[in-house]
């Protein structure tokens, strides 16, 4: 049974209390509260600690939030400061995927007089300042309407970027082995075990496509010896990574470009490809071409891994869609690994192996959601507040997707034969994870 925790006779906060009751009334957990901006609270169940307050700044907060209806609504209230979220922000997701299911537990009566009553609410005037939506021109997935998407993400601030991914800024699913590892060892695991499973040996030339702030180019050609290029559509990312990589005095051995990898024309001239989490940017449609790409820059026998962020649930929830799509990855759409397998198959690969390694993304995102919320004035200062509870919402909704299965990870393994059909890779996995040799690399 819902309870009032502080009581008003303010007849605008009754009536808000009344429409809270029927939306909010019906989820069984009852581990949150809602705090008027009277002061006062509702809680769904008085003898459930709350893991997370909804506080509405406003008296017209309501309508804001789901007035008129639409996916992103109410990610949008909340990132212009209509309503706030006090607590745990995976208790939050967890609640949020249940109200996004209400209106199939509704009848058309109560549809019609629930949307009658935040018609009702009073209309306040807020100005949404900060980040805005991102506008897109051009034929997508072209080069230049793909270089706007990932500017309007990665070009946000570098120093951002660092607050809450940490020194390495490896923007990707580090690799743990226990509660005690830190995020940068978890980091530099999970490098070693891709370039294991490449085998990068001294004096192979390695292409990172997506390859961030520079990180795995350095590591690669500090740990394993290799001549690394790495190609991104960022302006900021590349400044900051060939910094990174002149500071560290591995500048004669790997740089980063800013280059679309569609362009580059190089055939048969790179021994390993590797590429985190990138193709979460293009989309079903462009995987054919990338893998064409892929092969056409291999040399025969060369070797192409991917850390992929893939879909389980075909039936992805709208606010989830339309919210990355207009505030955090503009054009970006996941794929099932099936795709991937079957592309790359057709493009001319032999898949030697999928693993999948999904259970280390929701500790990547604890950490990464720590920084941000252990950062907040200072992630302020150097952006706004708006871009700060975007990429709050994002990483707590993205955390919630890999626990509850909507989001896979993988690895992806294929190469390139040799002129006789053969893939120079050894028949097991055995050289990958014996104790011996496990996440090691030969120099």
């Amino acid at each position: 049974m819902a309870t009032e925790v502080v009581s008003r006779t303010d007849p605008e906060v009754a009536r808000a209390r009344q429409i809270v009751a029927e939306m909010f009334g019906g989820y069984p957990p009852g581990d949150f509260a809602v705090r008027f901006w009277d002061g006062s609270e509702w809680r769904s169940n008085p003898a459930v600690e709350p893991s997370f307050t909804f506080v509405l700044k406003h008296k017209g907060a309501l309508r804001r939030m789901f007035w008129p209806p639409s996916p992103t609504a109410f990610t949008v209230a909340h990132i212009y400061d209509d309503f706030d979220i006090q607590g745990d922000m995976l208790a939050f997701c967890r609640f949020g995927r249940h109200l996004e299911a209400l209106p199939t537990r509704m009848s058309m009566f109560e549809k019609a007089r629930l949307a009658y009553r935040l018609f009702m609410q009073p209309q306040v005037e807020q100005r949404r300042v900060g980040r805005q939506p991102v506008e897109l021109s051009g034929a997508l997935h072209s080069r230049e309407r793909d270089k706007q998407a990932i500017s309007y993400h990665y070009d946000t601030s570098n120093e951002f970027f660092e607050r809450f991914l940490g020194p390495t800024m490896v923007y990707t699913s580090g690799v743990w082995e226990d509660e005690n590892d830190t995020l940068e060892s978890a980091q530099y695991r999970k490098l070693d075990m891709m370039y294991t499973k490449l085998r990068l040996k001294p004096g192979e030339r390695l292409l990172d496509i997506g390859c961030g702030w520079g990180t795995p180019l350095m590591h690669a050609a500090r740990e394993y010896g290799v001549d690394a290029l790495g190609v991104t559509l960022s302006s900021k990312q590349a400044d900051l990574g060939n910094q990174r990589i002149r500071d560290a005095g591995l500048d004669g051995r790997c740089r980063v470009e800013v280059r679309d990898y569609r362009d580059l024309d190089q055939p048969g001239s790179f021994d390993k490809i590797v590429m985190m989490e990138v193709g979460e940017h293009f989309g079903p449609d462009e995987f054919p071409g990338y893998f064409r790409k892929c092969f056409e820059l291999l040399r025969p026998g060369g070797v192409l891994l991917l850390q992929q962020i893939t879909l389980f649930d075909y039936r992805v929830a709208p606010t989830v869609k339309a919210f990355g799509q207009q505030y955090i990855f503009p054009d970006g759409k996941l794929v099932h690994i099936n795709w991937l397998v079957e592309q790359a198959e057709r493009a001319g690969f032999d898949v030697r192996d999928v693993e999948s390694i999904r259970e280390n993304y929701p500790k990547t995102l604890t950490h990464w959601l720590g920084n941000l919320e252990a950062n907040h004035d200072e992630l302020v200062k150097l952006t706004d507040e708006a871009t700060y509870r975007t990429f709050r919402l994002y990483l707590a909704g993205a955390k919630y997707g890999f626990i509850s299965n909507l989001y896979g990870l993988y690895h992806l393994l294929a190469v390139k034969p040799d002129e006789t059909g053969v893939s120079p890779v050894p028949p097991s996995r055995r050289d990958w994870f014996a104790p011996e040799t496990r996440y090691r690399a030969e120099k």
